[in-house]
């Protein structure tokens, strides 16, 4: 095959077999990508219940913004991010440098680190959900055991949300240590050797090799964890289904209820307009803030 690049007035273009051969990515992207993007935003200027519609512009928009419940769960989903995004990353950085030291066993701790990833959301949520358990949890045993009283861990709306996020953090932080492990150990060792030359001590190495090297894997570790926090749906189906009193609702499980259970799946597009509208102008935001994650190290 001849895959080379033929010149022709003064352009470059491909042999046919080139389109050919990368038609089914991009026609994958256009089925399962473009199209659905396209149906939902024009969806969501319709009252679309799935058994007739009819154009009714911005108001779902309009309704959205007077709707408390979807306010709520937009605050919940913001405070959700603010619970677990800053404990994911620094505790997945300390992992990742403790497991990057010569130690005994260190690919066992790795592997054990990094399994909560690989199980599947619905598993692990029933799991915890049993250790949540206010009469037979395990935790709440151990609470016992120590003379505390129990805690309505899913069922009470001052710790529901705490709950959820720390089932979130146990489950993401193995996957940001292997990205951070990653990281670290492109780092080349002569910068080390030169710090330590010049009398650096360690913490002084931290911030002025460590940090400012790992600057792009931060930044693509912080981008993803914010993309993911604003779609977080699984844990909180399972564990409490948005309660108690909708405390723990956030916007991907209002989606779900209104195009699943009220069937108002015009209200549910323009709410999935509205969530890829905020996780794009974070994205940008962190692009443009973090410079693409472009480390400071000269």
């Amino acid at each position: 095959m001849n895959l080379k690049l033929k010149k022709k007035k003064g352009s470059l273009e491909y042999d046919n077999i080139a389109y050919l051969l990368i038609a089914p990515s991009y026609l994958i992207y256009l089925l399962f990508i473009l199209i659905p993007i396209g149906w939902t935003v024009i969806m969501s200027f319709t009252d679309f219940n799935l058994r007739e519609y009819r154009f009714i512009g911005f108001t779902n928009y309009f309704n959205m913004f007077t709707d408390s419940v979807f306010l709520k769960s937009l605050w919940n989903t913001i405070r959700y991010s603010l619970m677990t995004i800053p404990v994911t990353i620094v505790l997945a950085l300390f992992l990742a440098i403790l497991l990057n030291q010569k130690i005994k066993a260190r690919g066992f701790f790795r592997t054990l680190f990094y399994l909560p990833n690989i199980f599947s959301m619905v598993a692990v949520a029933m799991a915890w959900l049993y250790l949540y358990d206010t009469n037979s949890g395990i935790i709440n045993k151990v609470l016992n055991d120590l003379g505390l009283p129990d805690v309505g861990w899913v069922s009470d709306a001052g710790t529901a949300m705490i709950s959820v996020a720390l089932l979130s953090i146990w489950n993401s932080t193995g996957y940001n240590m292997v990205l951070f492990l990653s990281g670290l150990q492109g780092i080349p060792d002569y910068l080390y050797e030169a710090a330590s030359i010049d009398g650096a001590t360690r913490i002084r190495k931290f911030f002025a090799i460590t940090m400012p090297m790992l600057a792009p894997t931060t930044f693509f570790v912080f981008v993803m964890s914010c993309i993911q926090s604003f779609q977080i749906f699984g844990q909180v189906l399972i564990l409490t289904n948005g309660g108690p009193l909708n405390a723990t609702t956030t916007i991907a499980h209002q989606i779900y209820r209104n195009g699943f259970e009220y069937y108002k799946m015009g209200y549910a597009s323009a709410q999935a307009v509205i969530l890829m509208v905020i996780i794009l102008i974070i994205t940008v935001i962190n692009m443009k803030a973090g410079k693409g994650g472009d480390n400071d190290l000269n």
